[in-house]
């Protein structure tokens, strides 16, 4: 396992890419837990196994199916990464970040990317869409960040701000469609935990006096590297479950995290299509 990537790593991962489609994409998209179905609504689609790409991380978690999908939706050029790697998988934060990368190299400038996440919110219910207005890098805090070693200044900067991590033109964008479509959905902080343990009632309530409405085990490491790289970014949270906090409250589960997926793929999708279809036209 490699922790640092040089850019001969990423180009030859680009170059692998390219053998099989020469599709340009304007936007690149990364679907968490149970949300795999939404890569179905691509059009034209070119598929690839994360196992055939060099240096590419390969999902192990269920509703994770591990390809690249390549096509159009709303008529304009995406890559889809259907599952994502995770750092309690074993795999580095810079492994985690590669893929964001490659996107870059294909063309893309602006990644959309979804999780489902806990509610830590006690308003927000299970089936609701959080749209990402900021985060909390709790693990970056402890050191586990992508841009972790050598810069590449190839993508950007050696310190990158993070102000403003979620694009504020994006986010009203997705709020819109949310409005238009009658979708329940929010606006919050989400909070990245190494995982793979789900939270203990007394973790829950420490996040949630830390200001975070919706945790999760992903997204940040990803955003960090597609802000480094001069990418707009909208992140969406499905919320899969609510925390309670209390002791003897029921317990989530991954088997509860993908069947919330049944509600919200339609609701991402409609939200996704929106947002292409508002900000291209």
């Amino acid at each position: 396992m490699k922790e640092y990537y040089t850019m001969a790593d990423f180009n030859e991962a680009v170059a692998i890419i390219r053998q099989h489609t020469d599709v340009a994409p304007k936007a690149g998209l990364i679907l968490g837990s149970g949300l795999n179905a939404l890569a179905d609504s691509v059009e034209k689609a070119v598929e690839i196994p994360f196992s055939d790409i060099s240096h590419f991380p390969v999902s192990t978690v269920e509703g994770h199916q591990g390809r690249l999908v390549f096509g159009t939706l709303e008529g304009l050029p995406v890559i889809v990464m259907q599952g994502r790697a995770h750092y309690y998988e074993g795999y580095s934060m810079g492994q985690i970040g590669l893929p964001v990368r490659v996107m870059k190299l294909l063309g893309a400038d602006t990644l959309i990317v979804t999780n489902a996440a806990g509610g830590l919110n006690m308003t927000y219910r299970a089936g609701d869409l959080m749209i990402l207005r900021d985060h909390i890098n709790l693990i970056g805090m402890a050191g586990l960040n992508p841009l972790r070693g050598p810069n590449l200044s190839e993508f950007g900067p050696r310190f990158p701000g993070m102000n403003e991590a979620y694009d504020l033109e994006l986010r009203a964008l997705a709020a819109r469609v949310a409005l238009e479509a009658a979708i329940p959905c929010h606006q919050g902080v989400y909070i990245c935990l190494a995982g793979p343990s789900f939270e203990s009632p007394a973790d829950v309530r420490f996040l949630r006096l830390m200001g975070a409405d919706a945790v999760g085990m992903s997204t940040v490491p990803e955003v960090i590297t597609a802000r480094h790289s001069g990418m707009r970014v909208l992140g969406v949270s499905g919320i899969s479950n609510t925390l309670v906090g209390e002791e003897g409250a029921p317990q989530p589960d991954h088997e509860e995290v993908l069947e919330a997926g049944a509600v919200l793929v339609p609701r991402l999708e409609t939200m996704v299509r929106g947002v292409l279809k508002a900000l291209w036209k």
